[in-house]
């Protein structure tokens, strides 16, 4: 089977030879037709979090996907060869920049029967993402005020129809190309991070949901009310996260001493300050699956390019400047249905 790994971290993407995926007990094995790329699979890439989530080499990179059935494991009854499912890969389960993947039937869902294949592939871990920020971590209520950086991107452009479905009034920062989109999507305020300090304009805020650098995360403190939250899904990790992931105590060290600024900063303004890993969760994914028939949520697609393009397509992801997201139609799919 054909599938893009890498041989080394900072290694680059090159197509291998691996074996064909088996489905083992509770395992589904699934034709890839689409895959989208995510800025996790560029950190994975570049060894970011090398020290909790260690791989073996090759590592085939990719966590989203959308395809069909093709092999279902032992106590496996609610799914069948033929169904369309979407999913996002996660764990040591990733790998779905490749012909085809085996991955658990708690993981999958059923692809959302007005999306297309590339269209679903596009939404899995961005919009368990946004769930798991703003419906979990933050519990968003009507009338709630929330600034989401990045709106253009992956995880804000499901994060502010997200927010805004839960009631919530909703800021949000882009460069200038993509005000409109913000507007489109949602977004009651939107702020020009080009021209504007997001920090001048908005204040007493209930929620942020930063996906940007240390730099935008200390200054999203100040917009923030007492009790407010603020969720990083770009770090640093907290303590909570470090013991949740198992690794050993250096490395749980480590985070405890990377975040203390932010979380002392957090602390003297009265706020909670946490950091979140998305988790693959099937139930999630169905209820996303849900909304997005009910045209509540709608994917947002940069680009659609061939599986031979794969390595481009990460290079475009690990540029920044993706409006939406990176699309890669399966190695036996023209266009994806």
């Amino acid at each position: 089977m054909k599938a893009y790994a890498i041989d080394a971290y900072k290694g680059p993407l090159t197509l291998h030879d691996v074996a064909e995926p088996v489905a083992g007990a509770g395992d589904v094995v699934v034709e890839i037709a689409a895959v989208s790329v995510n800025p996790l699979d560029v950190k994975l890439r570049s060894g970011a979090f090398k020290a909790i989530l260690p791989y073996d080499m090759p590592l085939v990179l990719g966590h989203d996907l959308a395809g069909v059935i093709t092999a279902v494991g032992a106590g496996v009854a609610s799914w069948k060869v033929g169904d369309a499912v979407f999913a996002c890969a996660g764990g040591d389960r990733i790998g779905s920049f490749a012909e085809r993947i085996a991955i658990s039937q708690a993981d999958i869902a059923r692809k959302p029967a007005s999306l297309d294949m590339d269209h679903a592939a596009a939404l899995p871990l961005v919009a368990l993402t946004a769930w798991q920020a703003l419906v979990e971590r933050a519990n968003l209520q009507p009338g709630q005020r929330v600034l989401i950086h990045a709106g253009s991107g992956g995880v804000g452009t499901v994060a502010i129809q997200l927010a805004k479905h839960l009631g919530a009034y909703v800021a949000t920062t882009v460069g200038p190309d993509n005000l409109e989109l913000a507007k489109e999507l949602g977004a009651d305020l939107v702020i020009d991070y080009r021209n504007q300090a997001f920090e001048d304009v908005v204040h007493d805020y209930d929620v942020v949901l930063h996906t940007l650098d240390d730099g935008v995360l200390e200054r999203s403190v100040a917009v923030l009310k007492p009790g407010g939250k603020l969720i990083s899904i770009s770090g640093p990790p907290d303590p909570a996260y470090a013991s949740q992931s198992g690794a050993n105590w250096i490395v749980r060290l480590a985070m405890r001493v990377l975040s203390a600024k932010i979380r002392r900063k957090a602390r003297k303004r009265g706020l909670d300050y946490s950091f979140l890993f998305m988790r693959p969760d099937a139930t999630q994914l169905e209820m996303i699956a849900a909304m997005v028939d009910q045209e509540i949520l709608r994917p947002v697609i940069d680009t659609i390019l061939p599986f031979g393009e794969t390595p481009a397509a990460l290079d475009r992801s690990a540029a920044g400047r993706a409006r939406g997201k990176i699309v890669i139609r399966g190695a036996h799919s023209s266009a994806a249905a």
